[in-house]
């Protein structure tokens, strides 16, 4: 082959059907985001192990990154009525959100201007109609404002606002509450870019907060979250041959996506994965839909497994929930459709795999990280938002299965997070760098090449 004809890097892709070729198949009309392509070459270098594991990197992350990125902190519905309020921790950061009389959400450093003491000690859901230091008793209106000051007599220079609660950037955007601390920060929808748009097809606030789990994991953020920004790892990891041929999208610095087809199987793809365990005969239509576990019936003349699971996942949802997703595409109803939003959330809008997660370091423990898992549900239309469970904590050493309110993805989730520390433990004898797939892993390249504009310029977004 001539120099000429050469394939450019990154464009080799599996071989066998497409997403765009299964969602060609669908039964109902494809949201126009799904059809979406957006991948560009991001370099094919090594990243530095020290990323991992440097205790020096972790402190920089902690001086530029976390102070500086848009970050979910709570749903709408943790902070339904006036009074109530939510603290959010990231490192050694706390944030406190608060509804306002008239309805607006206000956040504040959870911090006493007087001498620095956390005003309200836990993280998550509480009520005030204003907050009191518990260490020498001055106090704050709910809107920042001071109260009062306990020998006012001796504070002669404290005046007008000058010791009101530090504000911090707030903004709302599909049922939850993001905040940033650089008060010079430009506006949370540049930082969202396409997500906007194209979660206007598939809107988030109209969900419900069916379980929330929250799990101490093994290693660093960034290990972790990268464990599930692709599908290359599901031919070893879950035993599965679906995924090679997964879509990655990377729209801009701050958002990428993948589309894993669920019930989309493809005997040539898996000739590029060799192993005695692939090289079985193809499965029929009717195998692979005893495999999704959706329906047991028999499939007609052009029935399509596909078809027929995301036709019984919305006579479930109506059924159970009230809920019409008779306009969804079977894409939406089966399909893992990952966004992330950099640096550390991913947002599903899929039906069946309606997670959110986020990644965050777990003090100022290097080793390992804070993740939640929220499993959004459909709302009927009209219905209010009922209270928000509170989330199952699980220890590094506690399996998934232990939190019964994830059904069927607690065992997914275990085998997931289970080469965690084995991770860990390898980058810290490795004698080379990270290396990464060009395509697969190309979402992993896009987070550190932005990590790099924040480590290196501080105040990257701007």
């Amino acid at each position: 082959m001539t120099a000429s004809h050469a394939p450019r890097p990154g464009d080799a892709r599996a071989q066998g059907p497409t997403v765009a070729d299964a969602l060609q198949q669908d039964s109902r009309s494809v949201p126009e985001a799904l059809l979406e392509q957006c991948y560009a070459f991001l370099g094919d270098e090594d990243l530095p192990v020290e990323r991992y594991i440097s205790r020096e990197f972790f402190q920089r992350e902690i001086e530029y990154l976390w102070p500086n990125a848009w970050q979910w902190a709570c749903r709408e519905e943790h902070v339904p009525d006036a009074g109530d309020s939510y603290v959010y921790d990231i490192g050694p950061y706390s944030v406190l959100i608060a509804r306002m009389e008239d309805g607006s959400v206000k956040a504040f450093l959870n911090v006493c201007t007087h001498r620095g003491t956390r005003l309200v000690d836990a993280e998550g859901c509480t009520y005030t109609q204003g907050l009191t230091c518990p260490f020498h008793g001055w106090s704050w209106h709910l809107d920042g404002s001071v109260r009062n000051i306990p020998g006012q007599w001796d504070f002669p220079h404290t005046v007008g606002d000058s010791h009101r609660l530090a504000d911090v950037r707030c903004e709302r955007w599909g049922g939850f509450i993001f905040i940033n601390l650089d008060p010079e920060a430009r506006p949370l929808e540049d930082y969202l870019g396409v997500m906007k748009e194209h979660f206007q097809q598939f809107p988030l606030e109209q969900r419900r907060i069916r379980a929330h789990v929250q799990k101490l994991l093994p290693a660093n953020w960034k290990t972790a979250q990268e464990a599930f920004m692709e599908a290359y790892h599901n031919f070893e990891t879950h035993d599965s041959p679906h995924g090679a041929n997964a879509q990655y999208d990377v729209f801009s610095e701050y958002v990428s996506r993948f589309i894993h087809t669920i019930g989309s199987y493809s005997t040539a793809a898996l000739s590029d994965y060799p192993g005695d365990k692939w090289r079985k005969p193809p499965m029929t239509e009717q195998e692979i839909l005893a495999g999704l576990s959706m329906d047991d019936r028999e499939l007609g003349a052009g029935e399509t497994a596909r078809q027929v699971a995301a036709q019984a996942l919305r006579e479930q949802f109506r059924e159970q929930l009230g809920v019409d997703l008779d306009h969804c595409s079977d894409s939406l109803m089966l399909d893992s459709i990952e966004y992330h939003l950099f640096p550390n959330m991913f947002f599903f809008p899929g039906i069946m795999i309606p997670m959110v997660y986020r990644f965050r370091p777990n003090g100022d423990d290097i080793d390992s990280c804070i993740f939640d898992v929220l499993v959004l549900e459909p709302l009927p239309e009209g219905a209010d938002h009922p209270e928000p469970p509170e989330p199952t904590q699980l220890g590094i050493e506690q399996s998934y299965t232990e939190a019964p309110e994830l059904g069927w993805l607690a065992p997914v989730y275990d085998e997931d997070t289970g080469n965690l520390d084995l991770l860990t433990r390898g980058l810290k004898t490795s004698r080379k760098g990270v290396t990464l797939g060009n395509y697969q892993e190309a979402r992993i390249r896009r987070v550190h090449l932005t990590l790099e504009q924040f480590m290196a310029r501080g105040k990257a977004f701007r």
